[in-house]
């Protein structure tokens, strides 16, 4: 598997998550996600300006990765606590 790498650029998640078909969403009690394809059960899409101001307040980063080692592209991507 590639290098995961994390970033807290929204411009750069904005575009990695769309550039694969996603939308941002929260489940339960506003638990951000990002969803891909057909909505997923208990998932609610957001606009972006609500994801990044929860992902703000939470401060969190988004890991990501790029391809897979086969080449693919990769959908693999986590919210993370902001390393200090």
């Amino acid at each position: 598997m590639t290098e995961a790498v994390a970033t807290t650029n929204h411009k750069v998640i904005r575009k990695w998550v769309e550039s694969r078909d996603g939308r941002p969403a929260v489940v339960g009690e506003g638990v951000l996600r990002i969803d891909f394809g057909s909505p997923e059960d208990g998932f609610r899409e957001i606009e972006w300006d609500e994801f990044f101001e929860i992902f703000e307040d939470r401060k969190l980063a988004f890991l990501h990765q790029d391809m897979l080692d086969n080449g693919q592209v990769s959908r693999f991507n986590k919210l993370i606590e902001r390393p200090n």
